[in-house]
């Protein structure tokens, strides 16, 4: 029976490639794809999260949840990565919707409906889970699991040298999903970093002719322009894709449990996450991290996923 999932993302040409791999994948049931302020500010990040399923049109439409502006300024976007509009400057078009649910309200209705048989997987900033859990406490005890991308356990941040994207955009809210009594599972930026995908991934994609060629065609080039001229590297990282792989083949990744907590107040540490790695622990084990992965397999894993998603 597939696994019922809710993908909250902040596309992000990163995101756009886990929801081609996801909304195609037999062994998941996308029940709603939420969108939040990371990459690109709120408003753009619900409007990409319609145009890549407008595009991709697969079988079954899950619902769309709108991003709702943060409780305070993002510090920092991607689109110095991403493009103007995240998505590499495609501009791509979509049907306005005439009426918008707000992403806190639609996991919330996801979970009562379907309670201990839904799993988040969370692409971007926890700002949406934090508000469902602050909000309405209770549905900490009806999540199936939550499925993390971001944080680093030993390795730099990516935006300063303490702090990963996802956790510097909102550590408020990461801190409170960190702490809630939840099943969770991290994938770090020390796990994310391994797989570097080179300009041959273009000769793997599905064919143009497939909607889902002709998206990936279209908004992986800048993704490639951009990490060679910002960072002199002739390929990409895929961190969503990859977290991805964690929820549908969680065989591929050896998990360890870890006491973690994400630093809000720091000058310099802001967005961190710490873990409490002492001899004698203070802290109780409170997530799961990826400390591992059969990279070549995950690679595999993620090519024939896109093309089976052409597929259908």
């Amino acid at each position: 029976m597939p696994k019922k999932v809710i993908l909250d993302v902040d596309p992000g040409i990163d995101d756009a490639m886990a929801l081609c791999l996801a909304l195609f994948n037999p062994e998941l049931d996308v029940v709603a794809v939420t969108a939040v302020g990371g990459n690109c500010p709120p408003d753009q990040a619900t409007r990409n999260v319609q145009a890549i399923i407008e595009q991709l049109d697969p079988p079954r439409w899950p619902r769309i949840g709108a991003a709702s502006p943060p409780d305070h300024a993002l510090p920092v976007d991607g689109r110095y990565l991403h493009g103007s509009d995240g998505l590499g400057g495609a501009n791509l078009q979509v049907a306005e919707l005439r009426s918008r649910h707000p992403s806190e309200k639609v996991i919330s209705d996801a979970i009562r409906a379907t309670p201990n048989a839904v799993t988040i997987i969370a692409l971007g900033p926890l700002t949406n889970l934090a508000r469902v859990f602050l909000r309405d406490p209770e549905l900490t005890s009806m999540v199936g699991e939550v499925i993390m991308v971001g944080g680093t356990v030993s390795g730099p941040g990516n935006i300063t040298p303490a702090a990963e994207f996802n956790m510097y955009c909102d550590p408020e809210s990461a801190r409170t999903v960190f702490r809630s009594p939840l099943t969770k599972t991290l994938v770090p930026l020390d796990l994310t970093n391994q797989i570097v995908l080179s300009y041959d991934l273009f000769n793997k994609l599905p064919d143009e002719s497939t909607r889902v060629g002709k998206l990936l065609h279209t908004i992986l080039p800048p993704a490639f322009r951009a990490y060679r001229q910002r960072f002199g590297q002739e390929g990409i990282h895929v961190h969503d894709s990859v977290a991805l792989m964690a929820a549908i083949h969680p065989t591929l990744f050896t998990i360890e449990g870890m006491a973690a907590d994400v630093e809000t107040a720091g000058e310099l540490t802001s967005g961190a996450t710490v873990f409490d790695r002492r001899r004698v622990p203070a802290w109780r084990h409170n997530l799961g991290v990826a400390i591992a992965m059969d990279r070549e397999k995950v690679v595999d894993a993620i090519i024939q996923g896109l093309h089976q998603a052409a597929k259908r």
